[in-house]
């Protein structure tokens, strides 16, 4: 058993720490009305809420739900600004500092330091390790069904009370939990959900780690990939992987995961990754032709923002640096017609 911590909330509660989160929840919403009003009364507003936490008689306010269609349909739930802030100084004083040292090394969702590139980097790697030891490697690809939907709230909290004791901080946590209308899952959009999903999946990292003693394992949030020595290999770690998830998680694998050799790549967090070399999915590539071609015929008609046009292809630029895209990379520059032709 862990040891379980306790005594901090009280000596976080200090007017510092929750500006901080204000300043971390406002950036790049400066001129957001709801940021606006709250920042007009600054100081009121915070010592309110520290007032309010102190006396246990915080509570959230309702949450705002509108529904998304890309990448994938999904019910997003938003929370007032003010409790924003708090999920904000929440995350920062309790959940980074306890968990993030207990979450493995090839986890790489929403913890400092790591992230997507980082993910990707880290699969080519030990893709390439595999088929040195071993041509015939396979990939194991794995994704959760309904993953925030299917969480267990109860299992969550209950994971959370073995390295935390301070009941204050538990008080929050059941807060953050358990306040929504759904009997099951946690709100995508919340702050806390991000760290809450690391949490849960983490009891499943320890296994696959410690317990199957898979040595090439890289997740993001609930995408996952092994790289196994055989197919025999990938059928008897998936039994497992459905076994665990269901008795220890409540959750199930959804339909697209599946295995095969290792010259095959893979398709993660938007990259066709090789052991010997990483693309773009032809899905970007589709979809960046497509927006410079609208963005030509913009340009032509003079009803043209160069300002978002150039912060636009910077991103994509950004994130096609990651694979090996040079060609393409130039291809697309060169269909841009508001380039001056001496950048090209």
């Amino acid at each position: 058993m862990p040891k379980r911590i306790d005594n901090i909330f009280d000596q976080s509660l200090k007017f510092k720490y929750m500006y901080e989160a204000f300043d971390r929840t406002s950036e790049c919403k400066r001129y957001n009305k709801e940021v606006i009003l709250y920042k007009m009364n600054l100081a009121n507003n915070i010592t309110n809420t520290l007032k309010a936490l102190l006396n246990n008689t915080y509570k959230i306010g309702e949450y705002n739900k509108f529904k998304i269609t890309k990448p994938k349909e999904r019910i997003i739930q938003s929370l007032p600004f003010k409790d924003r802030i708090v999920q904000q100084w929440y995350v920062e004083q309790f959940i980074k500092p306890i968990f993030i040292p207990k979450f493995i090394t090839d986890s790489y969702a929403c913890i400092p330091g790591r992230g997507v590139h980082s993910a990707v980097r880290r699969l080519k790697k030990f893709l390439y390790n595999a088929y040195l030891k071993n041509k015939d490697s396979y990939i194991l690809k794995c994704d959760i069904a309904k993953f925030f939907y299917t969480i267990n709230k109860d299992i969550l909290y209950n994971i959370i009370t073995k390295y935390i004791k301070d009941k204050k901080v538990l008080n929050l946590t059941k807060i953050f939990i358990y306040d929504n209308d759904e009997s099951l899952g946690i709100p995508i959009g919340n702050y806390t959900s991000q760290y809450f999903a690391n949490i849960y999946m983490n009891v499943f990292d320890h296994y696959i780690k410690e317990q199957c003693k898979v040595k090439y394992y890289v997740r993001y949030v609930d995408d996952f990939i092994l790289v196994l020595d055989s197919k025999e290999q990938c059928i008897l770690i998936k039994q497992k992987i459905e076994k665990f998830l269901n008795e220890n998680l409540g959750l199930k694998l959804n339909s697209k995961t599946t295995y095969f050799k290792i010259n095959c790549g893979v398709n993660f967090l938007g990259y066709k990754v090789f052991y010997n070399h990483i693309l773009l999915r032809t899905s970007n590539k589709k979809k960046i032709y497509k927006k410079i071609k609208k963005l030509n015929k913009l340009y032509e008609n003079k009803t043209f923002d160069f300002e978002k046009a150039r912060q636009s292809l910077n991103s994509w630029i950004g994130h096609a640096k990651n694979a090996n895209s040079y060609h393409l990379i130039n291809d697309v520059m060169k269909r841009c017609k508001w380039i001056s032709k001496e950048y090209k």
